[in-house]
């Protein structure tokens, strides 16, 4: 990995707002002290949890996916969590990018199969971070909560190995299979994953903008328990 790489991952752009007041904020909060695997690690499980994972939120307008506007969010998805874990990660000093696979969920609900047309999402996302010297994996959508409504195994993450998806649950049921490596960024490739969106999967976010439309102003209802990535 090359310095100008390094360096780029630790920029503040447009999607990755590490700069922004509230990431600078989130930073103090949660961040602590010590050696910068200590500190990330801290970092990732309170992006993990403080933005609930709810598949009604996923779309393609572009704010979505600027991390400030994530940390604001009612709900999200796997793409602005994880875009938002390179934002917090940056302010902190730790070089960060974001990075894509699409993956095959085995137990995504009925209804978002039938929406989606297929049991591959594509463009699932992660976040990578530069800790004592190597590149690690970390994936912070689903938050505790939603884990134990819907019994799926949270993930952990020690700063020291990938944390992704299991092939797996705990009843050992088949979950997440890999399918794809789409690579990684230093900025969210907003065009490309919209256009890619767009093709894939139009009647799910046709969907679920109208259930974001029926949401707001109500009390939030028990989460869409669809994606899971």
């Amino acid at each position: 990995m090359s310095d100008d790489r390094l360096a780029g991952a630790l920029k503040a752009t447009p999607f990755i707002d590490a700069n922004a007041p509230a990431i600078r904020a989130f930073v103090d909060r949660h961040a602590g002290t010590g050696p910068d695997r200590y500190r990330a690690v801290r970092l990732y499980y309170a992006v993990r949890d403080a933005v609930p994972y709810d598949l009604r939120y996923f779309g393609i307008e572009r704010d979505i996916f600027v991390a400030s506007r994530c940390l604001e969010a009612k709900g999200s998805f796997c793409v602005p969590k994880a875009v938002t874990l390179a934002a917090i990660a940056r302010a902190a000093g730790i070089p960060a990018r974001v990075g894509f696979a699409d993956v095959r969920n085995h137990l995504a609900s009925p209804r978002i199969l039938d929406l989606m047309g297929t049991d591959v999402f594509r463009w699932h996302a992660y976040t990578l971070l530069h800790l004592e010297g190597r590149w690690v994996k970390a994936t912070p959508a689903f938050d505790l909560a939603f884990c134990a409504r819907f019994d799926v195994e949270p993930l952990d993450f020690d700063g020291s190995t990938d944390s992704i998806f299991q092939p797996f649950d705990a009843a050992g049921r088949q979950h997440m299979d890999y399918v794809l490596d789409r690579g990684d960024h230093d900025e969210m490739p907003f065009e490309a994953f919209r256009e890619a969106m767009q093709q894939a999967y139009p009647r799910l976010i046709t969907a679920m903008v109208a259930e974001r439309a029926a949401l707001a102003g109500k009390p939030q209802p028990k989460p869409v328990t669809g994606e899971q990535s």
